[in-house]
């Protein structure tokens, strides 16, 4: 059986924290192991600075800025790399070189698709530096570029998976790769449509490719290796006193993730839950430490789990007439709702209004209020909280939300949400 590990940008991000992940997979170098990995922390917002300069026709920015992500990358395999610098310096030119014919040419299509471009060589540049690192400490990687293997749409910056044809290479190409080589490095966030054109997964992206691969090879279970002991029931940096959970299944982290969570998007568990896969999160910093076990099994008794969102906005949209909201005004709303790609927070129905809690995104949210005009007054109220608390008790609602007055009030059985003024 193979096991699918997962590394994201912050484990990696340093000489030492390479060097620990070395140690993590010689501790499991007995069983065959596919590694997805991400771009080095930092590295994907300045891949980002580059798309942009560069689709401002500022050419010239756009290639020192890349230049400094080079130099960065470079400066690090001279630290970790003696016998490999030289095949990992071929390579990575010629991946450098490739990048540069776009970024000294004129932007003729749409944003995404540059954005796509650019942005997945953070994918490849880690890639390439951490297999050569295996190589160097005697662990025989193989790096594949998961562009030969993932096939999507082109739906740039969120492209949908492409399954037949992916586990069609999955099981001639990668599934041999790891018979043999037992250890195959490679990228996390990125696919490649039928025209060879880079498209990137989305939010949480590299999470998801370790499912579909995870899926597709039938493995015995995903590790996401992360900086924290185990998933928490609440944000650290916002609830000092939150716990880790040992054990959790699939619904209950698809319903952390709709609330706000962040923990694993719903898109990383379906694959797995499909398959019958349990995740493993746990702590690159302490590798004995146990982490959290999700998977299918009935979830015993949690914590209560609290989720603070901060920077929302409420949109109230109210008849012009007084009619009641019904199915045809409510149908056109959630219309525009997806002509702009928008999902509320929460959302309340009365006789009149309907009313609804979005991130704010100021444009979408100028947009969604002038398009809804035509058939409702519209009122927003910006820089409010939405704080929810799953498996609630009245000792919870007392501690965290105390004297506090809410603009709208939610509550089921498991879960209660307070939208308030920050």
């Amino acid at each position: 059986m193979m096991e699918v590990f997962k590394f994201g940008g912050a484990s990696i991000n340093s000489i030492e924290r390479i060097q620990n992940v070395v140690s993590i997979v010689k501790n499991h170098e007995k069983q065959p192991l596919l590694l997805v990995v991400s771009a080095m922390g930092k590295t994907t917002n300045a891949l980002e600075k580059v798309a942009e300069a560069f689709f401002e026709n500022k050419q010239g920015e756009a290639l020192q800025l890349f230049e400094q992500i080079k130099t960065q990358h470079l400066n690090m395999a001279k630290y970790l790399l003696v016998k490999e610098f030289l095949s990992f310096s071929a390579a990575f030119g010629d991946i450098c070189t490739e990048a540069e014919w776009l970024l000294h040419d004129r932007p003729v299509r749409g944003f995404d698709y540059y954005y796509d471009q650019i942005v997945c060589l953070g994918e490849l540049f880690s890639t390439l530096l951490i297999a050569h690192t295996f190589r160097e400490n005697g662990l025989p990687a193989e790096w594949l570029d998961v562009r030969d293997v993932l096939k999507t749409d082109n739906n740039f910056r969120d492209a949908g998976i492409l399954w037949e044809e992916t586990g069609s290479i999955t099981e001639s190409l990668l599934k041999p790769m790891l018979q043999n080589k037992k250890l195959v490095v490679t990228q996390g966030f990125i696919g490649c449509t039928d025209e060879n054109e880079s498209t990137t997964l989305g939010r949480e992206g590299s999470d998801y490719s370790a499912a579909i691969f995870a899926n597709l090879l039938r493995a015995e279970k995903v590790t996401i290796w992360k900086d924290v002991d185990a998933v928490l029931n609440a944000d650290p940096k916002q609830f000092p006193e939150a716990v880790p959970m040992a054990n959790l299944n699939y619904d209950e982290v698809v319903e952390m993730a709709y609330y706000g969570a962040q923990v694993i998007h719903p898109k990383t568990i379906k694959p797995l839950f499909n398959a019958g896969i349990p995740l493993q999160v746990k702590s690159f910093l302490d590798p004995n430490l146990k982490g959290t076990l999700i998977e299918g099994k009935k979830q015993g008794a949690l914590p209560p789990i609290l989720i603070r969102k901060s920077k929302q906005v409420l949109l109230t949209f109210h008849t012009k007439d007084f009619s009641f909201v019904g199915e045809k005004p409510v149908g056109q709303w959630y219309a525009i709702l997806e002509k702009l790609h928008m999902r509320p927070n929460l959302t309340q129905n009365g006789a009149v209004r309907l009313m609804a809690v979005f991130d704010d995104h100021p444009e979408k949210i100028g947009q969604l209020a002038g398009e809804a005009e035509s058939i409702f007054d519209v009122i927003v109220q910006k820089d409010l909280t939405l704080f929810t608390i799953r498996h609630y008790t009245q000792e919870a609602i007392q501690q965290y939300l105390g004297n506090k007055k809410p603009f709208l009030v939610q509550q089921t059985p498991e879960t209660v949400q307070y939208l308030f003024a920050e």
